[in-house]
């Protein structure tokens, strides 16, 4: 059941407090008027509507009640705020006075647990998110005059939770997990159905094996880790023999009582199987030699990919890309605007795949630049193609196109330059550097949620 506004956070004990403690310090103060505004949580409803009409229930009159969404809110804005981890965003807001009364938390009322407010994040995901932002984005262009006069678009990646892939450690990842459901799998259908051998510690044997070859200061190295690798992959593919062999007899004897249960055991092992299985045609293709275009980096994170952007001290990362695009009032140093939903796709896209998507988030605001930076990764006629709905007045791309006169082709190029202190802003402040959330899916909720918080102290900032 779906609660928007939580009860009284005002009780008996906020009389003895004193008076300093009452008072919200000035920056959360600001955010506090901002929350405040009650369409700021119709996204959420409409969201929460569809979700019940679906299965023919009511939003408000069926199950247990959420906790409040006001509060869940500004606990993901003080969580993007600070840095901190969904279990130490509950304990520092349950220790502060002040905190519990920005996120609207009574003294006697008990912090929601950190499961709560993670399995909320999942389950509205990222569409909820940046409607959220768009009516920040509106409110701005209605209440405070800001009027979008330049627009600055670049890319950056944001990783996954991950650690640097290896096909071996892929490889001992996959038989753990394959090992560890398949057991589960067993236990509802019966032993005489099949068993997948855990060959973990095998495959942990020759990892480490490898990890002592790498070290030799000698030069013949990779012949002893190219066929400690092709065994891992052996052992790999004996797993999911067994397992293809296990979800066989397991999907033919799931009848009766406990079948729902049984079937969904079985879809998730088959999942993991298919995980499994590309990894050890992946091991078989280094083998052999041949190229890999869309390589696994994770079993648990499936939608990542490895981005090479060639810097020095990171060639290779491994997430999403995401195309930044930020509207401003001025093309002046130090120029500060809003942030629109961020654009992003599965693998490594070029600057200008991305830029349609974008084209059309500034059309739905009604957001009618008439400057545009670009970085020098774009091409000029997809670019132009792109953006010429929006009829900007002058384009500036970096290294290709730089109209106007030399002090018009200067401002331009420090304003397009200040994208990527923007970009750099976002990732140490708002948590942009790296997704906590597994999947493109929570990668786009954990961005979203980023860029609403910058959004809000922004607009704290023009109307302090």
């Amino acid at each position: 059941m779906l609660r928007l506004a939580g009860s009284q956070v005002e009780s008996l004990w906020d009389g003895f407090l004193p008076e300093e403690v009452r008072v919200l310090p000035d920056d959360l103060a600001r955010l506090d008027v901002l929350l405040a505004d009650e369409g700021l949580l119709a996204p959420i409803a409409s969201h929460w509507r569809g979700e019940a009409g679906a299965v023919g229930r009511s939003a408000v009159g069926h199950g247990r009640p959420t906790i409040s969404m006001s509060t869940y809110v500004r606990l993901m804005v003080l969580k993007h705020r600070t840095g901190w981890g969904f279990e130490t965003l509950m304990r520092e807001v349950s220790d502060s006075l002040h905190l519990r009364r920005f996120c609207l938390i009574a003294l006697g009322e008990r912090v929601p647990d950190e499961s709560t407010i993670r399995k909320l994040t999942r389950r509205l995901g990222p569409v909820v998110v940046d409607e959220l932002t768009r009516v920040v984005i509106a409110k701005a262009t209605r209440e405070t005059r800001f009027r979008a006069r330049a627009v600055r678009i670049d890319s950056t990646v944001v990783e996954a939770d991950v650690r640097y892939p290896t096909d071996s450690g892929l490889a001992l990842d996959s038989a753990r997990v394959l090992a560890r459901e398949a057991r589960g799998l067993v236990a509802k259908v019966g032993r005489e159905a099949g068993w997948v051998s855990d060959r973990s510690r095998a495959i942990g044997r020759r990892v480490r094996a490898m990890t002592r070859t790498l070290s030799r200061r000698t030069g013949e190295r990779q012949a002893p880790v190219l066929k400690l690798t092709e065994q891992t992959g052996k052992l790999m593919a004996r797993s999911v023999s067994e397992a293809k062999r296990l979800v066989a007899v397991a999907r033919r004897s799931a009848r009766g009582r406990g079948a729902r249960a049984k079937l969904r055991q079985i879809q998730r092992l088959e999942q993991l199987i298919a995980k499994a299985q590309r990894v050890v045609e992946q091991i078989q293709m280094r083998m052999r030699g041949e190229r890999i275009t869309d390589r696994l980096v994770s079993i648990f994170d499936p939608d990542a990919r490895p981005i090479r952007k060639g810097k020095l001290g990171k060639p290779n990362e491994f997430g999403y890309v995401a195309q930044i695009c930020e509207v401003t009032e001025n093309t002046k140093p130090g120029a500060r605007g809003l942030i629109l939903p961020a654009t992003t796709s599965i693998g490594n896209p070029k600057e200008e795949t991305l830029l349609p998507a974008t084209a059309i988030e500034l059309q739905r605001l009604g957001l009618c630049p008439r400057e545009v930076a670009l970085d020098g990764g774009f091409e000029k006629g997809p670019a132009h193609r792109a953006l010429d709905p929006l009829d900007p007045e002058r384009m500036f791309i970096a290294g290709r196109e730089q109209p106007g006169s030399r002090r018009t082709q200067r401002r331009l190029g420090r304003y397009r330059t200040g994208a990527e202190g923007r970009i750099s802003h976002l990732k140490r402040g708002y948590g942009l550097r790296r997704s906590r959330l597994k999947g493109h899916q929570g990668m786009r909720s954990w961005t979203g949620w980023g860029i609403l918080t910058y959004n809000l102290d922004t607009l704290a900032i023009r109307t302090g």
